[in-house]
């Protein structure tokens, strides 16, 4: 079992037939934030992320391009680094699936279901989607197509199989023993509600194609693409040697985030194979909800998807990494307009936390000689402040162990709008001649709440809590969470430089 201290938390590996979009983005980013979290409370973390880049539909899109499946893999799976640089992801591993340690970890786990009699060679015939890489029965088509949408094609080849109808009572019990296995509920439920309608054993190889893993020992099958991809979990730490540091220590994930069209492989297939396998099945399985952008589904045909690198150079990163993770709930569908994301820039970023943090370290840079203030006695709503400040590690912890960052960042701008209040109400400016002591106390009160503001956005806006905590003279080995205490507040008399604006307001320019 993996160590209590260790927190693994993986992105699905990101196919490579196109290049990466805000779908893409929006998995990475919220990962990011919950791994930042975790190292910063203290825990050791493994945060992967990767491409898958075998299948059919990788084969098609290589032959398209004009070339070897190999060099596009290359180039596409380079993208998606490029696109984890941009977003400065703080990513442990970057697995590709063509890599050997990878390959050597699927022949293994596919030697050791075949040792336990859970594979047979028969043959397949039925409907297959390359697009979603996915076998459907009739039953499950919607004129004629995929549940997805895509088309589908009738496959009749020799195939093993992997005896997944074995596996739906243990399933079952997995999901009833483990209630938060499958988050959220209304997923949960779904998959439930899949598996208790029966399962069929589950065709495991191809031989129409060649661009896969081969076959232990039959070479002229390559195995489906999703038994290759979803062992990538265990080949970046280390599987086949469960002797390794790293497997003893991450093994089994604490949770895959995934999007809630894959659901089904992450959520049945994935612990079916490891249960069989004899393995421990991961902790979590959280999928997310989709995009749409300015009220319409994203798609090549639209034209309309968007490039994250775009929204970067446009809105900045912690603003972009901001909306994303604040706009709707994890979990839930949302809807990407320019509109929206200006407005949480400009009424969250700006006008509640930047113009907090800048009036009041502007005040005391003015008025307190450029050095944090003294604190005298304590009123009652100076004690309320800073009470909701130290209340909010605890608030934000338990939405972040439930993959809830939008819960998360709602629970810390409740506590920015109350220290605006509380500006609003205690008037340091006008204290400034009618009480310094007081005005001395309640910018004290107010900075040492920035700091505990500072060290919880950390994790979603990283370069703007550090210039806020810079600008506070807190030292870097004093922002994990752990100092999040009265024990390290804010010492009197330490030097402020002249503030500087960390969230400037956007102006559109096509406006």
């Amino acid at each position: 079992m993996a160590s209590p201290d260790a927190f693994y938390i993986t992105t699905p590996i990101y196919y490579v037939n196109d290049s990466p979009h805000i779908g893409h983005a929006y998995t990475t980013l919220a990962c990011d934030a919950l791994a930042r979290f975790a190292r910063l409370d203290g825990k050791r973390v493994h945060f992967l992320t990767g491409t898958d880049e075998h299948g059919q539909k990788v084969e098609k899109a290589a032959a398209a391009a004009g070339l070897a499946p190999q060099a596009f893999t290359d180039q596409v799976s380079e993208r998606f680094r490029e696109l984890a640089r941009a977003m400065q992801v703080t990513n442990d591993d970057f697995i590709r699936t063509t890599e050997p340690r990878h390959k050597a970890a699927v022949q293994a786990l596919w030697r050791r279901l075949a040792a336990n009699g859970q594979i047979y060679l028969s043959s397949y015939a039925g409907w297959y989607s390359v697009r979603d890489e996915a076998f459907f029965a009739e039953s499950e088509l919607v004129d004629g197509k995929a549940p997805t949408g895509a088309p589908v094609e009738w496959v009749e080849e020799p195939s093993y199989f992997f005896r997944l109808s074995a596996w739906q009572e243990p399933l079952l019990r997995l999901y009833e023993e483990q209630p938060d296995f499958i988050l959220p509920a209304t997923r949960r439920n779904e998959v439930i509600s899949f598996v208790k309608g029966g399962l069929t054993d589950l065709s495991i190889s191809r031989t129409s194609f060649s661009w896969g893993i081969p076959v232990p020992d039959d070479p002229a099958h390559v195995m489906y693409v999703w038994l290759d991809a979803l062992t990538n979990y265990m080949s970046a730490v280390g599987y086949p040697d469960e002797t390794a540091p790293s497997y003893r220590t991450f093994w089994p994930a604490s949770v895959h985030v995934i999007g809630k069209d894959i659901l089904r492989f992450h959520a049945v297939y994935w612990p079916a194979f490891l249960l069989a396998a004899g393995l421990a099945p991961p902790e979590r399985v959280f999928a997310h909800g989709w995009w749409t952008i300015e009220g319409e589904k994203m798609s090549k045909s639209l034209g309309n998807a968007i490039d994250p690198h775009e929204l970067i150079r446009t809105y900045g990163l912690d603003q972009t990494r901001y909306f994303l993770l604040r706009e709707i709930p994890f979990g839930n569908d949302g809807d990407f307009s320019r509109a929206a994301m200006i407005n949480r820039m400009n009424r969250d970023l700006a006008n509640d936390y930047g113009n907090l943090v800048q009036r009041v370290l502007s005040m005391i840079h003015k008025n307190c000689d450029a050095r944090l203030p003294g604190p005298g006695a304590l009123a009652e709503a100076d004690r309320a402040l800073l009470g909701a400040a130290a209340d909010l590690l605890g608030r934000v912890r338990d939405a972040m162990a439930t993959q809830a960052p939008s819960r998360a960042l709602e629970a810390i701008f409740e506590v920015i709008a109350a220290a605006n209040r509380y500006v609003d109400g205690q008037a340091p400016w006008a204290l400034r001649k009618t009480d310094p002591a007081r005005m001395a106390t309640v910018l004290y009160v107010l900075a040492e709440t920035i700091r505990r503001l500072a060290l919880l956005t950390q994790a979603f806006m990283p370069e703007a809590s550090a210039r806020i905590l810079d600008q506070l003279g807190v030292p870097p080995d004093a922002r994990q969470l752990a100092c999040c205490g009265e024990a390290d507040a804010l010492t009197p008399a330490t030097p402020i430089a002249k503030p500087e604006g960390v969230f400037p307001r956007h102006v559109d320019a096509a406006a």
